[in-house]
């Protein structure tokens, strides 16, 4: 079996990779598991060191790496890539390891040492998604390695090539080959491969009928596992609001990587005295937009990474319409073709009966609604299947932690939003999944705890 990336720009295909038979995924479990012992017997600094070396190398690569991107899922040169994310998060767990890491020392008397140490799983398989490939991989491929563990990043097929450009900046500052390997798997050697133990750990993002996959392969295994499957994030604009900021930034939220981002923003409820303004400022943002060729620099918003993916937002966006929901952006203003390439669209007098107010869009459109108190908001908020991130936008930040303590989410923002803070433990609820990674809670969830109970008389 081959893996094939269709470019969003022309529908050529871009790369094409041979999958791992189960015999050579087998080989390739094995040669981890050996290297591991003598990667988590490296002291920590040494580990931290060469992870911060194959993130520099990454970057390094960068001018090649951001057309690269452009080819594989649409994004626009124009934005640069995403070192800068995927730079701070890896430098931030680098910075807190050592502390996070550090054994809790219960007793240490001439009679017992009594003490838990956090130790690797031994082999972690991260399944990378292709919005973000690299900032969504280095989230646990970094603090995962420093954990001494051994990893294997399966990527993607729509962004073949991350993992090979991870693997080869890595490898050249000297991590092991069979400690961070690249592979490429078919689903159903993915899930054998879980049922037979092979990892210690599994970490995903995708779909949520991916994370089931996942689960249902690792039953009865009692394999770890960490699942980020998606959202349906809500912002939700008070009466005392800074108008402009608000708008600026969820109407970005929402458009930003062509809407492909796992907490970007694809239900607004603003209130009632602020809604009018908000809808007509919007409305300007969008139709500055210009939709295009991902390589040409002019271009702000690039087509989706498959047609598919399309597709569907069209559907939605037909189907809300057709039940009395208002289009506000003129097709004619951004002309496309019907495949990747879709223009971004805000629509009202939309209701949560709407496929497009209750399933994930991914896409740029996005859903604004009126309300009258924070009752409502509140609500309809809590409406939906899941629970990655909430934005909420006031002056007052008390009133802004009392809501957020009643929304069912991972995260809550205030006066910002679609932004991971690696200090923060990147988590949700529902039917995003369970885990947390980042900041100590990701180093936790990367490690066991183990204790050690020594009488010394």
């Amino acid at each position: 079996m081959t893996i094939k990336c269709i470019s969003p720009i022309d529908g050529s295909v871009y790369a094409e990779r041979p999958t791992l038979t189960r015999a050579e995924a087998d080989a390739a479990v094995k040669r981890a598991k050996a290297a591991q012992a003598d990667w988590a017997a490296k002291p920590l600094a040494d580990r931290i060191a060469l992870v911060e070396a194959g993130v520099a190398a990454v970057g390094a690569m960068n001018d090649e790496i951001v057309p690269e991107i452009a080819w594989q899922m649409g994004r626009p040169v124009r934005y640069g890539g995403e070192f800068g994310g995927f730079n701070e998060r890896a430098s931030y767990m680098a910075s807190i390891a050592t502390e996070a890491l550090a054994p809790i020392e219960v007793e240490d008397s001439d009679a017992f040492r009594r003490v838990i140490k956090r130790v690797p799983h031994g082999l972690v398989l991260i399944v990378a998604p292709w919005n973000y490939p690299y900032m969504t991989a280095i989230n646990t491929v970094a603090p995962a390695l420093i954990a001494g563990n051994a990893v294997m990043l399966k990527h993607a097929s729509q962004t073949p090539l991350v993992g090979e450009r991870m693997a080869k900046a890595f490898h050249s500052v000297g991590i092991p080959e069979d400690v961070f390997q690249n592979v490429f798997l078919d689903h159903g050697t993915t899930s054998d491969l879980i049922s037979d133990r092979a990892f210690g750990f599994v970490n995903f993002t995708g779909s949520v009928g991916g994370g089931k996959a996942m689960e249902q392969a690792a039953a009865g295994t009692f394999t770890g596992i960490g699942l980020e499957l998606g959202g349906k994030d809500p912002g939700y604009v008070m009466e005392d609001a800074n108008l402009d900021a608000a708008v600026d930034t969820l109407i970005d939220g929402a458009m930003f990587n062509s809407g492909q981002c796992c907490c970007g923003i694809e239900r607004i409820y603003v209130h009632e005295s602020l809604f009018d303004a908000f809808v007509e400022k919007a409305v300007a943002i969008v139709k500055g937009y210009k939709l295009g060729n991902p390589l040409d620099e002019a271009t702000t918003i690039g087509p989706m990474a498959h047609v598919r993916f399309a597709d569907e937002v069209r559907a939605q966006t037909a189907e809300a319409v057709a039940a009395g929901a208002k289009a506000h952006i003129d097709p004619a203003d951004f002309p496309e073709d019907g495949g990747a390439y879709l223009m971004p669209q805000i629509l009202t007098d939309v209701t949560h009966d709407m496929r497009v107010m209750r399933e994930e869009s991914f896409g740029p459109v996005v859903g604004i609604m009126s309300v009258k108190d924070d009752e409502e908001a509140i609500a309809l908020m809590n409406d939906s299947d899941f629970g990655l991130t909430a934005s909420l936008w006031t002056q007052d930040a008390d009133r802004a932690e009392a809501i957020a303590d009643r929304i069912e989410t991972g995260t809550v923002f205030m006066n910002r939003a679609d932004y991971l803070d690696p200090g923060l433990c990147w988590t949700g609820c529902k039917d995003t999944g369970r885990g947390g990674g980042l900041s100590v809670i990701g180093y936790h969830n990367l490690t066991r705890p183990k204790s050690y109970h020594m009488k010394k008389a």
